[in-house]
C-alpha cells in the first residue's frame, strides 16, 4: 500500500545495481535546472530565464560494514574503474513513486575517527533523464 502522511526518512532507500547500499543514515537527491538568462531591453526592467539543461545528484551517508553487499569499499572500486550504475531512489512500499537514474560516482570517502564507528560518504551525478514510475 502506498505511504500517506509525513513518514520516517528511515523507509527511503538508495539502490545502486539493484541493491540497498548498506548500513545508510542518510540520503538526498537533488534535481537541478540550468536556467540561461534571457533577458532583453524589452524585458520591463525584470529579469526573464529560458528552461535549460536538466541534471540531478544523489548524496549519501552511512556507516562501514565491510560484510554489506553493497559497502563502501565496493563504492571506491565502482568510482576508480569509472562504472556507470543504475540508482534507484524511494521506498520500498508497494504503490509508492520511485526515481531510477544511471549515474556515476563523484566522490567517495571513508573517515575513521578514534573511539566512534567508521563512516562513509559520497555522491552520484546522474547522466541522461531521470525516470519516475510506481513500485509495484
Amino acid at each position: 500500500m502506498a505511504t500517506t502522511g509525513v513518514f520516517n526518512g528511515t523507509n527511503l532507500i538508495l539502490k545502486i545495481e539493484d541493491t540497498a547500499l548498506g548500513h545508510t543514515t542518510s540520503c538526498s537527491m537533488t534535481f537541478n535546472a540550468d536556467l540561461p538568462e534571457a533577458t532583453t531591453k524589452d524585458s520591463g526592467g525584470f529579469q526573464e530565464v529560458i528552461a535549460g539543461v536538466k541534471s540531478g545528484e544523489i548524496s549519501f551517508d552511512g556507516l562501514v560494514a565491510y560484510d554489506d553487499t553493497a559497502n563502501a569499499i565496493e563504492l571506491a572500486d565502482y568510482l576508480i574503474a569509472g562504472t556507470q550504475l543504475t540508482c534507484v531512489f524511494g521506498t520500498a512500499a508497494s504503490g509508492d513513486d520511485v526515481y531510477t537514474v544511471e549515474g556515476f560516482l563523484s566522490s567517495v570517502e571513508m573517515t575513521a575517527e578514534m573511539e566512534a564507528p567508521v563512516s562513509y560518504s559520497g555522491s552520484i551525478t546522474t547522466t541522461g533523464s531521470i525516470t519516475k514510475s510506481t513500485n509495484s
